[in-house]
């Protein structure tokens, strides 16, 4: 929750949380109709927000590597009912690459990249490397590695 440290919480006790007054007002106080969806339980949490959502005209995004389920069946089922429903399915690094759009865009290149470097596997090493490799960078590793002098 530091991430959005301004940001107010809000409690709810409903499994749906679009029957939640609060949550529909902070989303609808947004002003914006393109939402991205995770949760902790994809065939309940996510799922019936996601359908009454699209239901009153929202676009929403499910990132699906974001969301647990009660197995994989189960998770794979939820995400067919929502896309169904007209949901559309992504996972995290395109949603995040989605939002920086250009690399010349530094309002959240830093922030992004924090998060990325040790956390998006392959991506994420492909980002150290440019780093450390091209730009110079020192690595982030706890024990980085030391390249052998070959009398360059």
């Amino acid at each position: 929750l530091d991430v959005f440290d301004d940001h107010p919480i809000v409690e709810r006790t409903s499994m749906n949380s679009w029957d939640d007054e609060g949550f529909r007002a902070a989303i609808k106080a947004t002003g914006k109709k393109n939402i991205i969806m995770t949760g902790l339980w994809t065939e309940v949490c996510v799922t019936w927000p996601t359908i009454e959502m699209l239901g009153e005209g929202y676009n929403i995004y499910v990132v699906e590597d974001c969301c647990g389920a009660t197995s994989a069946v189960a998770h794979e089922a939820a995400l067919s009912r929502m896309v169904q429903a007209g949901a559309t399915r992504l996972t995290t690094i395109p949603a995040l690459l989605e939002w920086q759009r250009d690399w010349a865009n530094r309002e959240h290149y830093d922030d992004l990249m924090t998060i990325l470097r040790p956390q998006a596997g392959a991506y994420g090493v492909g980002i150290e490397y440019a780093y450390s490799m091209v730009h110079k960078a020192p690595q982030t590793a706890k024990h980085p590695h030391k390249p052998a002098n070959k009398g360059v």
